[in-house]
């Protein structure tokens, strides 16, 4: 059965739920064609099972679904016995409509008839011990398990993923992660890489020589704001070598994905231009945006300048982009990414004049293929929500035909747009979880809005909803949370939560434990049962360490944690948990970190049963972290209502206190090798080709999880700690001596009785910090330490 075929078949399913299933059939009416041949597909679906279980390779079956009739018209996967009672060949055969739906019905029947687990090796890998070997295979209900898509769409990434997570990839983990994909049912990928050689190329038609690029591309760890025209120049320029390394890198992802069955998702034109046009067509309409983050407007690196879309150049340009990239690709996707004003505003809020804008951007994108579809992030409409009130959010979505639009409702999981904007204003839109901010490492999640947001939406009236998607702007991290939200791709009804972190424990670990089941519960019920509708960010204080003067501050209050009233307690909903006001910035805290001390406490107790599970490993040391993270906070604001109190006894017990925690967190992190500062810098330098660009690669990554952008001698970058990580390393060598010089300032305002010296702690802070991100010194790239050991020590040391 052709794609197109099916996916017209999947409209009759919409018109049931919708009546306004006109546009939705022009977005998918070109998207299929363009996949690989059924034995292409078929062959790249066995090249996932061989990687993922090599031993069983014999064992199974599978084929693309020749019958129409099977899926009703929407994509699908078939599981069934093939010849269960040999114990030599293959016994399971699992059919889909393309190589995505079968790599997703052989992870379905691997989770749910073996007991496997899939997350990213840096969350613990996968854990396949539990699956029967070759031959012993266990058989599904007679006639089969067929799974249909409710919606066709599953999406993923973040326009921010590339840079916070797959800059310093090669092919070895590229190829990792679309297998990924391909189990999770990820079928609209984002392909962003590679695309400043595409621009260098397009650029070069209009004059723009490679010095003038210089000042434009950002550094590789900065791309996606350079991009989005957020910022140019910083950390750059991009060497020749880098361009062509990422441009044959992006062939080679692009080419797996198409053999698999997924439609990518290319970039278009936003407007972004270096200032090198401005000169040499001085009479088009090109603007400079305002500042963004920058501490004092550097001109090398802010405000960009943006080329007008209702401007004839604005339509060259984008035309050639696109077409350049169907010459080197290949005319593989109709699908184009295009975030316009990210977080940067329109000129005006005239409604004519917005909706020109829309029309000009897709005209640029149509020039190049007539039947592109423009697929726009809608976080604008929730980062500056003051100025896309409904007039200027329905004059943008409807400046497009109807059908060549799709919204990602980006916020979905926290602040969903839908709700608010009738259903968009009938555009059709993919309902997302954001989730992550800056590749944090911190556990948190909503289960239950996952668990149910999507179907909601999918039954809303009037829903235009064509998928869902996964928008995180950094990932390996919270496997729970991405394992639940790729299942909602085929979950027609809300998950049963309780029931199904029960099964997660025992694939997890590979065994049913009645101490994980437990802890899960907990967690379920704390950690990630986040309810309070803030956006978590990690600002624990270790890192992201307030830059001010404590001697300002009038209140450190940061209470225990209660219930919000005691008449909840015999509430049916779960407990709601809130920090007390406070004049203070605090890290934002949802739940009793005394439940998750308890659920840590039962972690310990299965350890010895779980002992050499690498996925238990990484969850241990995590926990820990987490809660030994909330108590760390608490002892800095002790301190800081020690010096406030001018009790220099007392301050120099809780800063020793704290900074021993450091220490200790910093070990703890050291016994997993999913948590060390070494392996992304070696990754950077791995990619390098000279000793120049080595150092300007590990400049780049240190920068990023650190000061990430500008700063002078005394103000810190705007977005210090934005992406800061828990990683041995970094707590040792970049935050234990903040925090130490920090305090080391607040002793001697007591000893002198003189006010705290603000701007030289800044100062000298500031210049170890830069001196930090310049250095080559290595650190460990191997685990080091027992860490249940570890973790038992520390939870005697801390929380007993």
């Amino acid at each position: 059965m052709s794609s197109f075929n099916s996916l017209l078949l999947l409209l009759c399913l919409f018109s049931v739920v919708s009546a306004r299933t006109e546009p939705i059939l022009d977005v998918l009416k070109h998207t299929s064609s363009r996949q690989a041949s059924p034995s292409e597909q078929e062959s790249a679906a066995r090249g996932v099972l061989k990687r993922l279980l090599p031993s069983h390779l014999s064992s199974f079956r599978l084929e693309v679904l020749s019958d129409e009739g099977i899926c009703l018209g929407s994509s699908c996967f078939w599981i069934n016995n093939f010849n269960i009672s040999r114990g030599k060949g293959p016994q399971i055969i699992i059919k889909g409509t393309n190589a995505v739906e079968i790599a997703s019905g052989l992870h379905w029947y691997l989770k749910y008839w073996c007991g496997a687990h899939i997350s990213w090796d840096k969350t613990g890998g996968i854990q396949v011990d539990s699956v029967p070997r070759s031959g012993s295979l266990p058989p599904v209900q007679d006639g089969g398990v067929i799974v249909r898509r409710p919606v066709p769409w599953s999406y993923y990434q973040n326009v921010v993923t590339s840079s916070y997570s797959f800059v310093w990839w090669d092919w070895e983990r590229w190829e990792k992660e679309i297998d990924w994909m391909a189990l999770q049912g990820i079928n609209l990928p984002l392909a962003f890489t590679g695309q400043e050689a595409i621009w260098q190329k397009v650029f070069k038609r209009f004059n723009i020589t490679k010095q003038d690029l210089d000042g434009f591309f950002g550094g590789p760890a900065f791309l996606a704001w350079a991009r989005m025209g957020n910022l140019h120049g910083w950390g750059g320029p991009l060497s020749e070598n880098w361009l062509t390394q990422q441009l044959a890198l992006q062939k080679r992802i692009l080419r797996r994905m198409l053999e698999l069955g997924m439609t990518p998702v290319l970039p278009s034109f936003s407007g972004n231009v270096p200032e090198a046009l401005k000169k040499i067509y001085p009479s088009a309409n090109i603007t400079r945006l305002g500042d963004w983050n920058t501490v004092n407007g550097d001109a090398r690196w802010c405000c960009t300048f943006l080329l007008d879309p209702t401007d004839p150049l604005f339509v060259e340009i984008g035309k050639a982009f696109i077409q350049q990239q169907i010459e080197e690709y290949g005319d593989i996707t109709d699908v184009y990414n295009c975030d316009t004003f990210n977080e940067n505003s329109p000129p005006t809020n005239d409604p004519k004049y917005i909706a020109s804008l829309g029309a000009a951007v897709y005209e640029a994108m149509s020039k190049g293929d007539k039947d592109a579809i423009w697929l726009m992030q809608g976080w604008l409409f929730y980062s500056d929500s003051e100025f896309w009130k409904p007039p200027q959010m329905r004059a943008l979505l409807h400046s497009v035909p109807y059908g060549k639009m799709i919204v990602i409702d980006l916020f979905a999981d926290v602040k969903p747009l839908w709700e608010k904007s009738s259903q968009f204003y009938g555009i059709p839109y993919l309902w997302c979880l954001l989730h992550n901010f800056g590749g944090n490492i911190e556990m948190y999640g909503l289960l239950d809005s996952v668990s149910s947001g999507p179907i909601d939406a999918r039954l809303s009236s009037n829903s235009t909803m064509v998928g869902v998607g996964m928008c995180m702007e950094g990932i390996e991290q919270n496997p729970v949370v991405y394992e639940l939200m790729s299942e909602m791709a085929f979950r027609s009804e809300k998950v049963q939560l309780e029931e199904w972190l029960q099964s997660y424990s025992q694939r997890r670990y590979g065994k049913a434990v009645s101490q994980t089941e437990a802890a899960w519960k907990i967690l379920y019920g704390t950690i990630y049962n986040c309810t309070d509708g803030i956006a978590d960010h990690n600002r624990d204080f270790i890192v992201q360490f307030p830059d001010l003067d404590p001697s300002l501050v009038s209140n450190f209050a940061f209470a225990k944690i209660q219930m919000q009233s005691p008449s909840m307690q015999n509430a049916t909903r779960r407990f709601f948990f809130r920090e007390t006001s406070s004049d203070f910035p605090q890290p934002h805290l949802w739940y009793s970190n005394d439940k998750a001390i308890q659920a840590l406490q039962l972690f310990l107790d299965a350890g010895e049963n779980l002992f050499g599970s690498l996925t238990y490993r990484y969850d241990l040391v995590d926990l820990s972290r987490q809660v030994l993270s909330k108590v760390a906070n608490q002892v800095y604001l002790d301190a800081l209502n020690a010096y406030r109190h001018r009790n220099a006894k007392m301050l120099s017990v809780h800063s020793q206190k704290f900074l021993e925690l450091i220490m200790d967190i910093d070990t703890l992190l050291a016994s997993d090798g999913n948590f060390l500062l070494g392996t992304w810098l070696e990754s950077a330098k791995k990619l390098s080709v000279n000793s120049a660009e080595m150092k300007q690669y590990e400049w780049n990554a240190r920068t990023q999880v650190t000061m990430w952008f500008d700063n002078t001698s005394t103000n810190q970058s705007k977005l210090h700690d934005y992406a800061n990580k828990f990683w041995s390393g970094l707590l040792e060598r970049y935050y234990f001596p903040r925090a130490s010089t920090f305090f080391s300032y607040l002793q001697k305002s007591l000893r002198k009785n003189k006010r705290f010296q603000v701007d030289k702690w800044r100062r000298e802070w500031i210049s170890y910090s830069n001196k930090w991100q310049a250095g080559t010194e290595k650190y460990p790239i191997k685990a080091e330490g027992d860490a249940l050991k570890l973790s038992k020590a520390l939870f005697m040391k801390y929380l007993k």
